[in-house]
Protein backbone atom coordinates (compact mmCIF):
# COMPACT_ATOMS: atom_id res chain seq x y z
CA UNK A 1 0.00 0.00 0.00
CA UNK A 2 1.18 3.43 -0.67
CA UNK A 3 0.88 5.87 2.35
CA UNK A 4 1.52 9.81 1.83
CA UNK A 5 3.33 11.12 4.47
CA UNK A 6 3.56 14.77 5.35
CA UNK A 7 6.78 16.45 7.09
CA UNK A 8 9.07 19.12 8.32
CA UNK A 9 12.94 18.63 7.10
CA UNK A 10 14.06 19.44 10.77
CA UNK A 11 12.51 17.61 13.66
CA UNK A 12 14.05 20.40 15.87
CA UNK A 13 11.33 22.82 14.04
CA UNK A 14 8.12 23.84 14.80
CA UNK A 15 6.03 23.18 11.88
CA UNK A 16 5.47 25.60 9.52
CA UNK A 17 2.21 25.05 6.14
CA UNK A 18 4.70 26.42 3.88
CA UNK A 19 7.57 24.04 4.80
CA UNK A 20 5.78 21.11 4.89
CA UNK A 21 6.69 18.22 2.29
CA UNK A 22 5.10 15.18 0.79
CA UNK A 23 6.99 11.97 0.09
CA UNK A 24 5.16 8.75 -0.77
CA UNK A 25 5.98 5.40 0.91
CA UNK A 26 5.38 2.09 0.11
CA UNK A 27 4.61 0.16 3.12
CA UNK A 28 2.09 -2.62 5.17
CA UNK A 29 0.50 0.11 7.68
CA UNK A 30 1.33 3.61 9.48
CA UNK A 31 3.19 2.17 11.95
CA UNK A 32 5.34 0.53 9.28
CA UNK A 33 6.02 3.55 7.61
CA UNK A 34 6.60 5.56 10.47
CA UNK A 35 9.62 2.65 11.48
CA UNK A 36 11.16 3.04 8.21
CA UNK A 37 11.84 6.72 8.17
CA UNK A 38 12.50 7.18 11.80
CA UNK A 39 16.02 7.52 10.92
CA UNK A 40 15.93 10.21 8.43
CA UNK A 41 15.56 12.80 10.97
CA UNK A 42 11.61 14.23 9.59
CA UNK A 43 9.04 15.71 12.48
CA UNK A 44 6.46 13.75 10.52
CA UNK A 45 2.83 15.27 10.63
CA UNK A 46 0.90 13.08 9.04
CA UNK A 47 1.01 9.66 7.34
CA UNK A 48 -2.26 8.92 5.43
CA UNK A 49 -2.96 5.84 3.05
CA UNK A 50 -3.50 6.71 -0.32
CA UNK A 51 -5.93 4.23 -2.79
CA UNK A 52 -7.94 4.33 -5.18
CA UNK A 53 -8.85 7.80 -7.02
CA UNK A 54 -7.20 9.43 -4.54
CA UNK A 55 -3.80 7.34 -5.55
CA UNK A 56 -4.81 8.30 -9.31
CA UNK A 57 -5.01 11.90 -8.68
CA UNK A 58 -1.83 11.66 -7.01
CA UNK A 59 0.53 10.14 -9.89
CA UNK A 60 -0.40 12.70 -11.83
CA UNK A 61 1.21 15.16 -9.68
CA UNK A 62 5.13 15.47 -11.31
CA UNK A 63 6.56 15.10 -7.34
CA UNK A 64 5.02 11.68 -7.88
CA UNK A 65 8.02 9.32 -6.75
CA UNK A 66 7.12 6.18 -4.16
CA UNK A 67 10.26 5.19 -1.87
CA UNK A 68 10.79 1.64 -1.77
CA UNK A 69 12.33 1.50 1.67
Amino acid sequence: MVFKVYFQENIKEVPVREKTKVLYVEGESVKDVRKKIADRGYNVELVQAVSGAFLEYEKQNEDYNVLEI
